[in-house]
């Protein structure tokens, strides 16, 4: 089983159309597998900011504050403790800590499939026949967009752009191009992921990075 997409090229032209495997592209969603997917990516990625001291790292304290006995007052051993301002805190964030988590291999990829195929069923999968750019000019590669917006090649809904588009291999061109415009990321098919094809509401792939995707994982 095969499924039909329109092909465009540049000029927001129709180029005919291209079979989507259902291998790759119509897999059934399960909703768990895909949210267990995007939690361990944002898990892994996360980073450990927050850090308190304990009162063996803030600085000062060590003299007694005072006598043991004598003085009528609590005895103390340290201006470090928990229990003074300016001393250590108890049970504070720790920069040691660890959010790492795990997640299979064939998991990883069901769900990433799975987040292409809801794009598919959803009509916001557009294929380009290819995207080259002769020159780094953002004003150019703006207004291949645009273009292919108008013309509705690209699903757009006239609101905020959310544009995510996959290449099937690294461009500098392209890359340097596409950096300065809001609401459009471009991502080489090495890289992958599925937080941002979640993220972005509209796909946009070459006919190059399908075809490498449906070889890759089918």
């Amino acid at each position: 089983m095969s499924i039909k997409i329109k092909v465009y090229n540049q000029k927001a032209e129709a180029a005919g159309e291209m079979e989507l495997s259902a291998k790759v592209f119509g897999r059934k969603i399960s909703e768990a597998l895909i949210h267990q997917a995007v939690v361990t990516q944002m898990a892994n990625e996360r980073k450990v900011i927050a850090h308190t001291k304990d009162r063996g790292e803030v600085r000062g304290g060590g003299r007694k504050p005072w006598a043991q006995k004598g003085t009528g007052r609590a005895r103390h051993g340290s201006s470090r403790s928990p229990i003074w301002i300016g001393g250590g805190v108890t049970f504070g964030p720790r920069n040691d800590r660890n959010f790492k988590m795990r997640i299979n291999k064939k998991m990883k990829r069901n769900a990433i499939l799975m987040v292409l195929s809801d794009k598919v069923a959803n009509d916001n999968l557009a294929v380009l026949e290819k995207l080259e750019m002769a020159e780094f000019k953002t004003k150019i590669f703006k207004g291949i967009i645009e273009n292919l917006e108008n013309k509705k090649a690209i699903k757009s809904d006239g609101k905020k752009r959310s544009l995510l588009i996959m290449v099937d291999q690294g461009d500098e061109k392209l890359k340097n191009s596409a950096r300065n415009l809001p609401g459009i990321e471009l991502l080489n098919l090495d890289n992958i992921n599925i937080v941002d094809i979640l993220k972005h509401k509209t796909l946009v792939m070459t006919k190059a990075a399908i075809l490498k995707t449906e070889e890759r994982y089918k």
